[in-house]
Order: structure tokens, then sequence, then C-alpha cells
């Protein structure tokens, strides 16, 4: 359905279903796939590609070019996955001759006021509560939910299945199956309550306990502790995934909390 108070350009391909409310634009060179909503006062601007059954809330602002003083006008764009939603005045900025692309995955949501920065990554299946803001090149894992207000700095990467508290700083990197709050932003736990609604059994998340024990709890320097990892905890895809994580890490991993915060 077209409304006639809409604009789409002439250029752009917009599925026969998809709804378009009034005050809407469209720019050439955009897809939008089967099924997806465009509520009124949505700016879709050129090299966006929007997935199939995507929700977009009025005054959503998706593929501006990037607010990066080294952008020269180069062909980049906004891909985003099937099934997502994206709330008010949410913002997602089309990618740099860097990567060339800014990323959001499949059964996204996207709450109001989020905004998406230049080459980020967003993983399937993760949630951005209000005002959350991804600098550029930041890169998210699947399954990631980020409190409202938290604020995550240039080339930050964050692990699949980790949850950051709301109002959060973060400015190092974030490996996976983790829980992070506190001021400075830390390592509070794992996320065991988001890694069993993705079906992880119990004796799985004990074994990603036993080792996030030794990176963090126990005062080990992270050299040593992976070195503890790798001879005591047995083989296992979690294991690979973290330990590959934080010898990888280019900013750094988060700390763990000190002796003395625990005891308190």
């Amino acid at each position: 359905m077209r409304q006639p108070l809409a604009y789409i350009h002439p250029e752009a391909q917009v599925a026969d279903n998809v709804v378009v409310e009034p005050f809407v634009t469209i720019d050439k060179n955009v897809v939008i796939e089967e099924g997806s909503w465009i509520g009124p006062h949505v700016t879709i601007m050129e090299g966006a590609h929007i997935g199939k059954n995507c929700k977009v809330f009025p005054g959503a602002v998706i593929s501006a070019v990037p607010q990066d003083l080294k952008f020269k006008g180069e062909k980049t764009r906004v891909e985003i996955g099937d099934n997502c939603i994206i709330r008010e005045c949410v913002t997602i900025n089309r990618g740099t001759e860097y990567a060339n692309k800014t990323v959001v995955g499949k059964n996204c949501l996207l709450m109001a006021y989020v905004h998406i920065a230049h080459d980020c990554q967003v993983g399937d299946h993760s949630i951005l509560a209000n005002s959350v803001n991804l600098a550029g090149h930041v890169e998210l894992g699947q399954y990631v939910r980020l409190g409202g207000a938290v604020n995550i700095q240039q080339f930050t990467q964050i692990g699949d299945h980790c949850f950051i508290s709301g109002g959060s700083l973060v400015n190092k990197d974030i490996p996976p199956y983790i829980r992070c709050g506190r001021t400075p932003l830390s390592y509070i736990g794992v996320n065991s309550v988001g890694l069993r609604r993705s079906g992880w059994s119990s004796e799985l998340i004990n074994h990603v306990l036993d080792i996030y024990r030794i990176l963090f709890v126990r005062g080990y320097n992270t050299t040593n502790a992976l070195k503890i990892i790798e001879a005591e905890i047995p083989d296992s895809e979690a294991k690979d995934a973290i330990t590959t994580f934080v010898r990888d890490s280019v900013r750094g991993v988060v700390k763990g909390f000190s002796h003395l915060e625990r005891n308190r």
C-alpha cells in the first residue's frame, strides 16, 4: 500500500505488499523486501536494504551519510535483516570505505533513539534498549542485550550472549556469555538467564562459569589465566570462543571486579 503523501524514488525497489505510510521519503538505490511496514515520517536514504517483515517506526532515519569527517561520498550501504523492529527516531548510518556497509542482523529490536554509526555490525537476535549509542566500527555478536543509554566506544567488540547494564560506558572488549556492569565497567557474572533462554544446559553454563572464574575472579593476569584455562578446562566450542576472543582482542578485555568490591 502506497500513501499518496509518501515519496518513493522511481529507482527504489519496494515489494508490492510493503506498507508505506504518509510523509515517508524513500530515496534511490533502496530495497525493501516483502511484508515490511514503514511508518509515517520515516526517511530511508540511498543505499539501504531492508529485509522481510521489518517494522520501522516514525522518525527513524536509515542510511544517512556517516558522521565521519573522512567520508568522501563513496557508495556505501546499510543492510538490515528480516524481522527487525526499529522504533521511533532510530538512526542507522551508512558505512565508509573501511567496511563499505553497516549491518543489522535478523530478528533485532532497536528501541527508541538508538544510534548505530558507520561500519557497525549488530548480530542476529540482539536487543538495544532506548538511547543506546554505538560509535563507528563497533561489532556486536548474536543475542546481545544492551540496557538503556549504553554508550560504546569505536572499534569495540562484544561477544555473543552478552548483557550490559543500562547507563554503562563500554571502552573495552566484552568476551562472550557474560554480564557487565558497575563503574568502571567490569565483569559481574555469566549471563546464565540469557543462555538458558537460548537452550543451554546447566552443565554447559557451569563449564562457562569455570572458565570465567579463572579469567576474572581468582586474580590471575590474562596471560596466566589463559594458560590455566588451556591446561585445566576440558575442550569445547565455548572454551575456544572465549579464549580466541580474549587473545585476539586489540583493545583489551573488560576486567573482573576487585577483591575489595567482592568483600563489600
